[in-house]
């Protein structure tokens, strides 16, 4: 196996969906484990998740979810975005959850259905969709004053059953920041109480847990990262993921001597240089080192010199003797320190999703 790798501590998965439980108890946690579970691994962060007490999943597309049946888990799953019509029989035949929003993608399912039903060899129950309003994300959804236009039109349907509906907080990561309310005031007013609700992300969940709610959607909390700095440490999460890889070669260069592509750092004084296995292809930002990027040797940090290469990177240690076939972390503890994705995500002018999303399929994920 190569000796850059991804480490998912599934324990740490765990941990962090058994808090979120107690943290919102009694509304139900879904574990959001799109985009290979935010570059963590679906199917393996789902059975954790489940197994710490999980009621449902949720993905952004349906071969997310017939991904996740195929490795034959039975939960519920949310498909979040309403899918387009090469997608509406894996939503059927998988019996994935569907979000809808517009008159067109109602029609598909309950059409689609409808010409199982004339089959009778088909034996195929009522399926349960969940209507997606917009009150300020402005991403996907229906405007609030359609809700009722659409349950008639989802009721026209004897194959579909309108279970939820649910709607998304984009600034809910901040605290102080008064839209989130006033955006759930909106969102209350527009259904009414005997409708089934949900709206909460990571955010919502532990910033406002006393929320009332079929479910909260966590995602980026589910992978031990706080969804903002203002609500770090709110609710104890533990990192899930360690980027590491080796020392793969090492030599002294004089000082004056310049490195990688461009010529972009030159040593002020003689020092040593080690490269290290990894690179832009396997998800590390190749300004990375350009922006104060460190990695971890001997649990101790060095900085990234030059630009990230597509496969390798250099670091500067300077007089530290290190050998090669040492261990290195990117993201991660080794020994008293540690490099968090948000720390990496800050110095790129990011957040931490990208980092952990951004791993690419090359680096091998081992799970402990």
């Amino acid at each position: 196996m190569r000796q850059t790798l991804c480490e998912i501590n599934l324990d740490a998965v765990r941990h962090n969906v058994r808090t979120l439980i107690d943290h919102v108890a009694p509304t139900p946690v879904c574990a959001v484990v799109k985009a290979n579970g935010y570059g963590h691994g679906s199917v393996e962060v789902a059975k954790a998740a489940l197994d710490a007490g999980a009621q449902w999943l949720a993905v952004a597309l349906a071969e997310e979810g017939v991904a996740l049946r195929d490795a034959g888990i039975t939960a519920p799953v949310l498909v979040l975005s309403e899918q387009g019509p090469s997608s509406t029989s894996d939503l059927i035949e998988h019996d994935l959850i569907p979000s809808v929003n517009t008159p067109e993608g109602i029609d598909r399912l309950g059409d689609h259905l409808s010409t199982m039903g004339s089959d009778p060899s088909v034996d195929r129950a009522t399926i349960d969709v969940h209507l997606v309003l917009d009150t300020g994300m402005r991403r996907v959804g229906a405007e609030p004053d359609r809700l009722d236009a659409l349950s008639e039109r989802i009721a026209a349907y004897p194959s579909l059953s309108l279970a939820a509906v649910w709607t998304h907080c984009p600034v809910a990561d901040e605290p102080d920041n008064p839209f989130t309310s006033s955006q759930l005031e909106r969102f209350d007013a527009a259904t009414p109480p005997a409708l089934a609700t949900h709206v909460g992300n990571s955010a919502v969940a532990i910033d406002r847990p006393d929320r009332e709610a079929a479910m909260v959607r966590c995602g980026i909390a589910v992978y031990g990262i706080d969804p903002d700095e203002a609500l770090a440490g709110r609710v104890d999460l533990q990192p899930v993921m360690t980027i590491r890889s080796v020392v793969s070669f090492a030599k002294t260069i004089p000082a004056g001597a310049s490195v990688g592509y461009g010529h972009r750092w030159t040593a002020s004084t003689k020092t040593n240089l080690v490269t290290v296995p990894i690179g832009y292809a396997d998800g590390i930002r190749r300004d990375l080192g350009l922006r104060g990027g460190e990695v971890l040797i001997g649990g101790k940090r060095f900085p990234i010199v030059g630009v990230v290469t597509m496969d390798q990177l250099m670091v500067d240690v300077g007089d530290a003797q290190v050998a090669i076939g040492d261990d290195v972390v990117l993201v991660g503890r080794q020994g008293d320190e540690q490099i968090t994705a948000a720390e990496v995500a800050a110095k790129l002018d990011t957040i931490p999703y990208e980092i952990v999303c951004a791993v690419s399929e090359r680096v091998p994920r081992v799970y402990i």
